[in-house]
């Protein structure tokens, strides 16, 4: 159980029940209660996990943590905070912006697809860690000609522009046009190295026209969601995804 206390102006702000000014007027009006006392002084410390919490005679429950699966369109970059460009947060509704959400890793300005946000710092930091290796799986058009042997030069690895080796990732060659010097694919890579997958393609002989990622980890993109559109994760989701950074 948590015994970390928070603000009461806090907890209810980011419960999405009121502005921190419209709660202390609401906390002045007598409205607000804590485990049976009338709270006239929202700085007052509570823990959000136990404390029960009345507004206007209706219970408030405390979630501490939140998870959406976006599909990311382009021109948008995958950050907090951008001086010059959109970001996806600029995406989201003001009353989630409050829970202080941030991409878990980022997509490329020019990539659309499955971005996952929260404000859960460990879950995010297990997701993106080497040590779990999870899978990201990308749809993508190259110009260019896959062929067989790039499917085995991806499993073994592939010495990048850098020097550095990629882990073994799995190729899935979806469709090839030798006239027009185009393929399209499916890849499968478990690390996240800079611009990694335009970068593997160039090795392969292959520039990058467009690139989605359809799958991370065990979620795969809602097909529901429009571009520029988001969903919160439900329980199940969620599960899925600690399980996935279980050893």
């Amino acid at each position: 159980m948590s015994s970390k206390t928070l603000r009461l102006d806090k907890i209810l702000s980011h419960m999405n029940i009121a502005s921190r000014s419209d709660i202390k007027k609401m906390a002045r009006q007598g409205s607000i209660q804590v485990n049976g006392e009338i709270i006239l002084d929202t700085s007052r410390h509570f823990d959000p996990e136990t404390a029960v919490i009345l507004v206007n005679q209706q219970p408030v429950h405390y979630q501490q943590y939140w998870y959406w699966m976006m599909n990311k369109p382009q021109n948008v970059i995958s950050a907090t905070y951008d001086g010059r460009d959109r970001t996806v947060l600029d995406l989201m509704s003001r009353e989630e912006v409050l829970f202080e959400p941030f991409p878990v890793g980022r997509l490329d300005k020019d990539t659309e697809g499955l971005l996952l946000l929260t404000n859960d710092g460990e879950l995010a930091h297990f997701l993106l860690s080497p040590r779990f290796h999870v899978p990201k799986t990308y749809f993508l058009t190259v110009q260019g000609v896959l062929k067989a042997e790039d499917i085995e030069a991806c499993h073994e690895g592939l010495i990048l522009d850098d020097g550095a080796k990629t882990l073994p990732s799995v190729l899935n060659i979806l469709s090839t046009n030798i006239s027009e010097n185009q393929s399209s694919a499916e890849i499968t890579i478990h690390e996240g190295k800079y611009h990694q997958v335009k970068r593997m393609m160039e090795i392969l002989n292959c520039e990058v026209t467009y690139l989605k990622r359809i799958r991370f980890g065990p979620l795969t993109l809602d097909q529901n969601l429009r571009l520029g559109e988001y969903r919160l994760l439900n329980e199940a989701e969620v599960d899925m995804l600690r399980r996935a950074v279980q050893k």
